[in-house]
């Protein structure tokens, strides 16, 4: 990509798109092409199609989607399959449509079987029956995952797809209800400190594995991949790492200096044993990620002290 092209992200205002903008600006890239969704509703296949024929993206990050934790995917199942897959279908068309030289589609690593071997390796997709708790959405990202790849035998385009790991920092969702384990562990934390509460409760039994990644690391291996690979195959983004969900809230009570008891509340679903994505396809390409657990912590713990001071 040439530092003056016209990049469009989309979902510029998430988790993912931010990161994604904030890592293009610091690479020196000076044409960026944002839109809101009070601008442009991606659901709406006439007003993405009219966007497309008037700004005529060169390069296309698709980062736009409906996400949240367990609960948000167990009671709103048909939102995240209408939502998702309507954003994918109209932005992949109106890619091909109007010329986009290359377009990179984020998934997630919820694509996977919910027993699949440890670490997931890429191969491992549509080999076993998916998480219960967030079949819709992953459901949602398959097909997005596979438009690319049908897009790319049928009509010769660019367009690549990866899979990040779970991810968290700055533009991250901190509501109880709908956000992910690591943000919600965070602001529970928080507010048992300043509450002085005797112990914070926590779904499940602690004993599940996850990996977690800087969502600055993600956007970095996003560009990388972009100006560097065009297979066909999907590419896994993670740190290669995990940790139990037990480890996970002991370095937040670290980091937030809370001193208080951690209550398992071990009726409630525990979801997939482990989940840790096998990167060597993308390590054998020459990245790797950058920040380090606890210090993307800290990160993502000033970033939400930033927040409540607004």
């Amino acid at each position: 990509m040439k530092k003056d092209a016209k990049i469009y992200v989309a979902g510029h205002n998430g988790l993912v798109g931010s990161a994604l903008v904030r890592q293009l600006k610091r690479q020196g890239y000076t044409n960026l092409l944002c839109r809101a969704r009070d601008e442009v509703d991606l659901t709406d296949q006439r007003q993405t199609h009219v966007f497309f024929e008037a700004e005529k993206p060169e390069y296309v990050f698709l980062a736009a989607a409906k996400v949240g934790g367990i609960e948000a995917n167990r009671t709103l199942p048909a939102e995240f399959s209408y939502v998702n897959q309507m954003i994918q279908c109209n932005v992949i068309h109106a890619s091909y449509l109007f010329g986009v030289k290359k377009l990179l589609f984020l998934g997630s690593s919820c694509i996977y079987p919910k027993m699949a071997p440890q670490p997931i390796r890429e191969e491992y997709l549509l080999t076993g029956p998916l998480e219960p708790t967030n079949e819709a959405y992953a459901l949602a990202k398959i097909n997005g995952l596979r438009m690319c790849q049908y897009y790319k035998v049928q009509y010769g385009c660019d367009f690549i797809s990866c899979m990040p790991t779970n991810l968290y920092g700055p533009g991250d969702n901190f509501d109880l209800t709908t956000s992910h384990v690591l943000p919600a562990l965070l602001r529970k934390v928080h507010e048992a400190k300043q509450k002085d509460q005797p112990y914070v409760e926590i779904w499940g039994t602690g004993k599940p594995r996850r990996e977690f990644m800087y969502v600055d690391d993600m956007a970095d291996a996003c560009v990388f991949l972009m100006e560097r690979y065009d297979g066909m195959e999907h590419v896994n983004i993670g740190t290669g790492e995990d940790i139990s969900i037990r480890e996970l809230a002991e370095i937040i009570c670290e980091v937030v200096g809370y001193r208080g008891e951690l209550k398992y509340k071990t009726d409630m679903p525990d979801g997939t044993p482990r989940k840790l994505l096998d990167v060597t396809r993308l390590h054998e390409m020459g990245w790797r990620h950058a920040i380090e657990l606890r210090t993307g912590i800290q990160k993502s713990y000033q970033y939400y002290l930033n927040t409540l001071s607004k």
